[in-house]
């Protein structure tokens, strides 16, 4: 599997005080040493912790894919058509959330969805939708011209360690299961974590997983470098 680190939190950490340190660009350099096969940040419309200027920067400078995270909306649209970045995830995004609650519901929305995608696509951008794992969600990517599906993780790494956890790996692994019979490619993530990553392995074809906060947590103790050393050794 391939590893996309998400460094929104280091964003964060810099606007807690302005100015420019810690540098995001530095942060991605060190991911791309350190062996991550992406890189990836979430601009929100609110622009919390990633801001344009750091979006444009990136797409510039990255040896390794950028996947842009955003949500469907026509500013946002534009943004992507304007940077390209090799992959574009769409989310869904809630101002008053701390950190995506949920996956995108395509179903609800397939049309507007759809024609989004297909700009993307049209530009030569690789678009994926962040979803639940749900046959409703995954039959509805299927029918909009993305590639990609990112299974939501959140509701299993949550459940880790309960009596939870089963149901909803199993949740996991038969949508993988179902994306790929309709000709969908599969990654994952949310809230995967150092102890619980290694059921990620079980899922057949899983191609990348995106990983950030737990992984921008351990670098305060162990460094950036060090820190995605191990979960790339993790994911292997």
């Amino acid at each position: 599997m391939l590893l996309g680190v998400n460094i929104d939190h280091v964003a964060t950490l810099r606007n807690a005080r302005g100015g420019n340190d810690p540098a995001v660009i530095k942060a991605a350099q060190i991911c791309e040493i350190a062996g991550a096969d992406g890189i990836t940040t979430h601009l929100r419309e609110d622009r919390r912790h990633i801001k344009d200027e750091d979006v444009y920067n990136l797409k510039k400078i990255l040896k390794v894919r950028l996947n842009l995270e955003m949500a469907v909306t026509e500013e946002m649209g534009k943004i992507a058509l304007d940077v390209l970045p090799d992959n574009c995830c769409l989310v869904p995004e809630k101002r008053q959330e701390l950190t995506t609650e949920g996956g995108l519901d395509v179903a609800g929305q397939l049309e507007k969805i759809t024609q989004f995608v297909k700009k993307l696509v049209d530009a030569g951008i690789i678009v994926s939708l962040f979803i639940d794992p749900s046959e409703e969600q995954v039959k509805a990517a299927a029918k909009t011209g993305a590639q990609f599906i990112e299974l939501h993780t959140g509701a299993y790494s949550e459940a880790f360690g309960s009596e939870k956890e089963e149901i909803e790996f199993q949740k996991l692994k038969n949508a993988a299961k179902l994306a790929q019979s309709l000709g969908l490619k599969v990654n994952a993530g949310h809230g995967l974590t150092y102890e619980n990553v290694h059921r990620m392995h079980e899922i057949e074809g899983l191609i990348e997983l995106n990983i950030g906060h737990n992984i921008i947590a351990k670098a305060v103790f162990d460094g950036l470098e060090s820190a995605v050393k191990e979960m790339k050794s993790l994911i292997k």
